[in-house]
């Protein structure tokens, strides 16, 4: 069959000589036979190599190949060798550079090459491995049970529990009939009397056939068409375990001669009791699993269902997804903001919890912005759409939280490398018990080889594995959101775990960002609010931020301004001006000094300023100085706290910022902050970062365009929610709260997710090391120990549902700040 060339976008060429050298990385890649480079398309047309290596080239070589990133839903996966054989037959499909499969979501995350590897191929690709899988929209929509995942599962635990109810009520007379003797005394004599013993096992058979026929299919059909491809899952396991106790008892009830006489025994009970304990646990799997997914249900349900807008003249009510940018919505009180927009008239106060984790509503008027999926007050609000669907707020977060939930983190890799080869591996294994047992084992030893076989097949099933990572991961940043913590990269998790320093810039993180009016220092005989009111009256005729503080100062008391006349800034210096018929000086010490004012009355009040950080402002009122002002960037409430806290998690604090040393060194103080960097460039902050690194690993956490290269250079790095869009492109964790206590959230967050993830992997893994010997009869020559395979089913449920409910208990996690419930 002939192979179709790869059709690659490419970046970056400008020329004849681009094009060649293009076509030189490329055919250097092992297996490729051909490539052909066009300039005008910027495309290469590629014979043969694999997608990654064709990509890994063309980045090291400077032109790098467009991607995509695509999502999937895939059905039908039950144990962790389900999730890494579609994984594989996904990185199989031409095109695509790697796959990443999530068995607790259920979903598939596809890199590809962009223009090829289309959605068709790769529904195909995981067909072919067995599996059903559609098309996963970026934009979660709650249109139908089949389009929402709690949904599906809530559908899906239902249908399951009918299968368990159906496939319990047929075994039970099987259970009573085989196993009745052992409780009842006379039951097995009262049996063969009546209705006889081949009568019972024939009334066995009957059940048990409808068991594996009606309730118990779902393992056949699955499974042994998944043996067939040579490509075994735990549905292949439990088929095998199953048909092998219905084999062997068929045979024992209807061709007896077959068998020795020793070993004519039926086991119809144990292949039902399977099927129903199996069945059970992944009800209870499946409705586990519903639970994980409760944070993106949270999330969606803060859509709006419809908005009420103006159209041709008349209020009208939409679907929220009929909205466009421009329309006028009515948000009348109590109602649920429909998409982001902006207020063109009226005033009210909006709950923002769901974004900042604050529980008092800010006030909005006409040109504030307002966001989807918030709550009005008691005003009503006439709100311009400005963006709608996938480009809200809200959907921008789900798409983080989606994309976390995802993720595969680097300790996953452990537990592929031994699923990948564990299905296989069990099979042998239980192979190799039958033949031990039929060779060595004491008389009837095809009947201890039956059992002991099964029960391997069954106890081995990997779901625990599987199940182990990614379902803390699900409920873990799930919860961090809700917290105000949205985790953009999945692996940031693990990292985050391992950090020991984290550095903080300053302004706008550890600080408010914007300057504010902290200390009035008055000479005696000095009326505070006059004084106040002079110096901003003279102020609204500046543009300097620490004029406006003073202004917003004035402003909150409610001081009546006068008015100012003549006023002069002075470069460098200050302002002088004319307030009621008062000469106003405001400014440094040497504006007043060169008015020829004597400040050395200020002096000392403005050394204590300075001292503190802040920046002094002086006041002379008709050539008398009377006060000494301080403006400073305020500290962040919460900082403090935070750092506190940081330190008391054994994480060292540090702090680097572009601020003078005098002022730095200031707020490391007050906020306990050990080391400082201060008057840095943006690339200095670059150099910090890497200076820290040399003691362990780094989070740094910042807001501004100047902090996007130490967030990049950061092992993790953390965007206030506030700051700018390229400080959270930068980053791998975003605080969407702008709390600086979320910092300390999202460390304590992965903390208690990686040793969630640890417990979860410990008790997967002991429990196949532990019980798959004691199953294989490993105790039998010393207690006569043998395990019965309806223990083993018991048991192999139980580990899974351990794994989930252990999972689940990440829900319970509050705010180490305590400012989020």
């Amino acid at each position: 069959m002939t192979v179709q060339p790869l059709s690659i976008q490419i970046d970056n060429m400008s020329c004849a000589s681009c094009v060649g050298r293009v076509e030189r990385s490329l055919r250097a890649v092992s297996g490729v036979t051909e490539a052909r480079v066009n300039l005008a398309s910027e495309r290469a047309e590629v014979q043969g190599g694999q997608a990654g290596e064709l990509a890994l080239a063309l980045e090291h070589a400077g032109y790098p190949p467009r991607r995509e990133t695509v999502r999937l839903r895939i059905e039908g996966m039950s144990c962790a060798s389900c999730s890494g054989r579609v994984e594989r037959a996904l990185a199989a499909v031409p095109g695509v550079v790697a796959a990443r499969v999530n068995l607790a979501a259920e979903t598939a995350e596809v890199d590809r090459l962009a223009g090829s590897a289309g959605m068709p191929d790769l529904v195909a690709a995981a067909k072919a491995a067995g599996y059903a899988a559609r098309d996963a929209e970026d934009w979660p929509k709650a249109a139908t049970p089949e389009d929402r995942p709690e949904d599906r599962k809530a559908v899906e635990a239902a249908a399951l529990s009918r299968r368990t109810w159906l496939a319990a009520a047929l075994t039970l007379p099987v259970v009573v009939l085989a196993m009745g003797a052992h409780v009842i005394p006379g039951f097995h004599m009262a049996i063969e009397s009546s209705i006889g013993i081949w009568t019972s096992w024939l009334i066995q058979f009957a059940l048990t056939t409808l068991v594996l026929a009606l309730p118990g299919r779902i393992f056949l059909t699955r499974g042994l068409p998944a043996l067939m491809r040579g490509a075994p899952d735990m549905n292949s396991l439990v088929a095998l375990g199953t048909l092998a106790a219905w084999v062997y008892s068929t045979v024992a009830t209807f061709a007896p001669a077959l068998l020795p006489e020793s070993a004519r025994a039926v086991y119809f009970e144990a292949a039902g009791v399977i099927v129903t304990l199996i069945l059970l646990g992944r009800a209870l799997e499946a409705r586990a699993k519903g639970r994980t997914g409760a944070a993106i249900r949270a999330l969606i349900d803060l859509q709006a269902p419809v908005a009420r807008v103006e159209r041709d003249g008349e209020t009208v009510e939409i679907e929220t997804g009929a909205l466009v940018p421009g329309d006028i919505m009515l948000v009348r009180p109590g109602d649920r903001i429909a998409t982001d927009g902006e207020v063109v008239s009226g005033e009210s106060r909006v709950d923002e919890a769901m974004l900042t984790g604050e529980p008092v509503p800010v006030a909005k008027r006409a040109g504030d912005p307002v966001t989807g999926g918030t709550v009005n007050g008691t005003g009503a609000l006439r709100v311009r759409a400005t963006c709608v669907g996938s480009e809200t707020r809200l959907a921008g977060i789900i798409r983080m939280v989606e994309a976390a939930q995802g993720a595969k983190l680097p300790i996953q890799g452990l537990v592929d490398r031994i699923t990948l080869r564990f299905v296989p591996a069990v099979l042998v294994l239980a192979a190799l018990t039958v033949g031990v047992w039929l060779f060595f084992g004491p008389e009837p030893s095809l009947t201890h080889a039956l059992v002991a076989g099964v029960s391997v097949l069954i106890i081995a099933c990997p779901c625990a594995m599987g199940l182990a990572v990614p379902t803390s991961i699900m409920v873990g940043t799930g919860r961090a959101a809700s917290l105000g913590v949205l985790f953009r990269r999945g692996d940031a998790l693990q990292a985050l775990d391992g950090v020991r320093i984290v550095a903080f810039d300053k302004t706008g993180t550890l600080t408010e960002g914007r300057p504010a009016l902290t200390d009035i220092a008055l000479l005696s005989g000095v009326d505070e609010e006059a004084m106040l009111a002079d110096v901003a009256a003279l102020e609204t005729q500046s543009e300097h931020p620490l004029g406006a503080a003073i202004v917003a100062a004035a402003q909150a008391r409610g001081l009546s301004l006068g008015s100012a006349e003549g006023v002069e800034a002075v470069p460098g210096r200050g302002l002088r001006g004319r307030v009621d018929g008062r000469n106003l000086l405001v400014g440094n010490a040497r504006l007043l000094t060169e008015a020829g004012i004597d400040v050395a009355p200020l002096a000392d009040l403005a050394g204590a300023h300075a001292a503190k950080g802040r920046t002094p402002v002086l006041v002379a009122i008709d050539g008398v100085p009377v006060a000494a002002l301080a403006v400073a960037d305020p500290v962040r409430a919460e900082a403090r706290a935070a750092v506190a806290e940081l330190k008391a998690m054994g994480v060292e604090v540090a702090m680097i910022t572009g601020d003078a040393r005098v002022t730095a060194q200031a707020i490391a103080a007050e906020l306990g902050i050990d080391h400082v960097e201060a008057e840095v460039l943006p690339e200095g902050k670059l150099a910090a970062v890497e200076a820290l690194r040399a003691r362990g690993p780094v989070a740094f956490v910042g807001d501004g365009i100047n902090d996007a290269p130490a967030l990049a250079a950061a092992d993790v790095g953390l965007a206030m929610g506030g700051g700018t869009e390229v400080a959270i492109e930068s980053a791998e964790v975003v605080l969407s709260s702008g709390r600086i206590g979320a910092a300390v959230d999202a460390l304590a967050v992965s903390r208690r997710v990686m040793r969630n993830i640890r417990q979860n992997l410990g008790w997967a893994f002991g429990y196949n090391v532990a019980l798959i010997p004691v199953a294989a009869g490993v105790l039998y020559p010393w207690n006569g120990m043998l395990l019965s395979p309806v223990l083993a089913a018991a048991a192999m449920s139980a580990s899974s549902v351990l794994v989930l409910s252990n999972a689940l208990r990440l829900r319970g996690m509050t705010s180490v700040m305590g400012e989020t419930s």
